[in-house]
């Protein structure tokens, strides 16, 4: 809901409040409990998503009652995934969820106070900047956005707004990430010399959809609004659902699964993007008109800008033709490794004794740690695993929307990860060693600004 409209109802009924308390008996706590039946978060849905259903509705599901929360509204631009949201959100909630064409008919209906946003890749930055425009709390899904102009824009409007905005980064609200970025920024782990990241998996379907592709046809979605801000080319329902496989859509394995875990790298650094990134790979397995690759290796330089002598490289390695996803992130120091898979700290790999006196040099080695032993413990559960780790951060962001604190992911995480994401699709498509201009924001590419 809009600020002014949150101060009118608590204003109208805070001078209500002492008459009534005065002439009925009730406790302030009592009141407050009346208060808040007329202080409900309507929130539409944008984008009928997979992702929705699967992760965003379950842990709303469980809290929204105790926040007095509702889902009142889906906008989709397909009228089959328009239809599908409103029943399975009827259901859900136990009464009518009115389906919208677009969101500019969700907005200008006023209906709506805050959103999930999961749409395609390239389209969340501008749907974000969106609602914050029509004054609406936001969960934006990653990656935040695909070029620099759309995140110079959604960052803008959100820092003009007063908007609580998520970024879907849902490492930022586990317990063991947490606990690995105040170990990490303490100064105990020492400097990171080296971080090692991989995502494998080994699945032919992976981002595709060819019965719902067989099922698309133009006659059924707004084609035109679907590209946004994209080159026009003519209807395509491979690059409408299989979006994630063609540029300028999506980036593929950056946008998708490293701006994830390099945004723990940007957290717990300190550091807001690489100096540069160098890539290699291609579509070694899957020949089924892809675009974007089913094979990368990313290298980055991070450290202070100004100081090219300290630093330390990070490597993201991903396939899409053997493994098992189980995505691996390892930071690596003089003095052993913190493992965010078996969420240790410990010695392996560390300066022992013999080494280290050959070179008149003390030993360096980390204490065995576990960082579960050290996180508070979530309601959710498991201090691993997507599940338990969107379930704390969709609370975190409803938390927010009523404290009107910052959440756990803002708007700058999803800015700085875009950076990332951006700079490693700039050197997969280019060849080229990538570099960020930090008075422009853009990524340049063979000294040229990289576009799409």
């Amino acid at each position: 809901m809009s600020n002014s409209r949150r101060d009118f109802i608590k204003q109208t009924a805070k001078a209500a409040a002492g008459t009534y308390i005065a002439t009925t008996g009730f406790s302030a706590k009592s009141y407050a409990r009346i208060i808040g039946a007329n202080d409900r978060v309507r929130v539409g849905v944008v984008g009928f998503s997979d992702r929705h259903r699967s992760s965003h509705i379950p842990p709303f599901m469980k809290f929204y009652k105790e926040m007095n929360f509702d889902i009142v509204g889906v906008s989709d631009i397909w009228k089959r995934r328009r239809e599908e949201g409103s029943a399975f959100l009827k259901e859900k909630m136990g009464h009518d969820v009115t389906g919208y064409r677009n969101n500019e008919e969700m907005y200008a209906a006023r209906a709506v106070d805050a959103v999930f946003i999961s749409t395609a890749d390239f389209q969340h930055a501008l749907h974000c900047k969106e609602a914050v425009e029509a004054g609406c709390d936001v969960y934006c899904e990653k990656p935040f956005a695909e070029t620099m102009e759309d995140a110079r824009a959604a960052l803008k409007a959100v820092k003009a707004s007063k908007s609580i905005v998520q970024i879907g980064s849902q490492r930022r609200s586990g317990p063991n990430y947490q606990a690995a970025a105040d170990f990490i920024q303490s100064g105990k782990f020492g400097p990171i010399t080296m971080v090692e990241l991989t995502w494998n998996v080994n699945q032919p379907g992976r981002w595709r959809r060819p019965d719902l592709v067989a099922d698309c046809r133009e006659s059924d979605l707004d084609w035109k609004r679907y590209l946004m801000n994209r080159p026009y080319e003519n209807f395509d329902p491979r690059k409408y659902l299989e979006y994630r496989l063609f540029w300028p859509y999506s980036s593929g394995m950056p946008g998708q699964w490293m701006s994830h875990q390099i945004d723990t790298v940007n957290w717990f650094s300190g550091l807001a993007h690489p100096r540069s990134v160098t890539a290699n790979g291609g579509i070694y397995q899957w020949k089924d008109g892809r675009k974007n690759w089913d094979t990368t290796t990313a290298v980055f330089d991070y450290g202070p800008v100004n100081d090219p002598a300290t630093g330390f490289q990070v490597v993201f390695m991903s396939r899409m033709h053997n493994g098992d996803e189980s995505p691996s992130e390892i930071y690596f120091s003089n003095g052993g490794e913190l493992n965010l898979i078996t969420n240790k700290v410990s010695p392996k790999g560390g300066l022992k004794a013999g080494p280290a006196a050959a070179m008149k040099m003390q030993p360096n080695l980390l204490p065995e740690l576990n960082l579960t032993d050290m996180a508070i413990k979530v309601e959710a559960g498991a201090n691993t695993g997507g599940d338990a780790l969107t379930t704390a951060h969709v609370r975190n962001w409803m938390e927010c929307i009523r404290s009107r604190k910052q959440p756990n992911a803002p708007v700058e995480a999803g800015y700085t990860h875009s950076i990332a994401t951006i700079m490693a699709n700039a050197a997969c498509r280019t060849g080229q060693k990538v570099t960020f201009d930090e008075k422009t924001q853009e990524v340049m590419a063979g000294g040229k600004v990289f576009k799409y």
